[in-house]
């Protein structure tokens, strides 16, 4: 019985065919439901890019480390804050420092293409004293390592991943505005 690769294929194309045509309502579910999950999830990634290119998050990631700061301070800015950034160097882990209502919070920005991890939650928490800051942030067009996050949390450092910062651009865009926080 040597069957070789063209046999065996028509075989299960017969059998196939034979399932589909000797109960047509269920092949005609099949199809629905197969087309209706196509149909859906074509409609979600749409919508995800337009999402994406409506926030302007596209642009962010092409940004250098500095842009990128400089567009925080921009976004900042709108938002009623006082901005100052930080020189390039020697900015003892605080790119900008921001000042509102009396209180002052110093922002680690990080334009990265693979997740943010505790370094950077390092270098923040240890600028708040030099900083005499009253809050620390570190915000990036990405996402952050766990260990990021159980050392954001013992050190009470606020993390903005790159969710939070597109609702933030995408409420600026609807409003008018640059954000609201």
């Amino acid at each position: 019985m040597g069957l070789d690769f063209f046999d065996g294929f028509k075989m299960g194309l017969d059998l196939l065919w034979s399932m589909i045509t000797a109960e047509p309502l269920l092949t005609l579910g099949i199809i629905v439901i197969f087309g209706g999950s196509l149909i859906f999830a074509l409609i979600v990634n749409v919508l995800r890019e337009q999402k994406l290119r409506k926030s302007g998050i596209l642009e962010v990631d092409k940004m250098s480390g500095r842009k990128f700061e400089e567009y925080l301070q921009t976004l900042l800015k709108a938002n009623g804050y006082y901005v100052q950034l930080t020189p390039a160097s020697g900015d003892y882990g605080a790119d900008l420092v921001l000042s509102t209502k009396g209180k002052k919070i110093i922002v680690q920005a990080k334009r990265y293409k693979k997740n943010v991890g505790v370094k950077a939650v390092q270098e923040i928490a240890s600028a708040k004293s030099h900083y005499k800051a009253d809050e620390c942030w570190v915000i990036t067009n990405s996402y952050f390592t766990e260990q990021a996050k159980k050392l954001a949390s013992s050190n009470n450092v606020r993390l903005i991943d790159r969710n939070e910062l597109m609702t933030w651009m995408l409420q600026g865009n609807e409003s008018g505005r640059t954000m609201i926080i």
